[in-house]
């Protein structure tokens, strides 16, 4: 999932792949800002096939968390 996540999260942000991790913060370490956010929420949607409501974005701050968020959402 990780690889599948690097993609989406380097193409949407423009960032290289290398620098995304686990731990990364989206805003801190990735540069991301609410649009950016915003438009990579868009993906992981279309992606994954997946609703993510506005108010479990505010949990959602690293890779990680998205991880952990598809996953309960039953995405592998």
């Amino acid at each position: 999932m990780l690889e599948n996540l690097k993609e989406i999260i380097a193409e949407q942000l423009n960032v290289d792949e290398s620098e995304i991790t686990e731990s990364a913060s989206f805003k801190d370490d990735l540069g991301a800002d609410s649009l950016d956010l915003f438009e990579l929420v868009m993906a992981l949607e279309e992606k994954f096939d997946v609703e993510i409501p506005s108010e479990d974005l505010n949990n959602i701050v690293t890779v990680e968390d998205v991880m952990n968020y598809l996953k309960e959402k039953g995405v592998e």
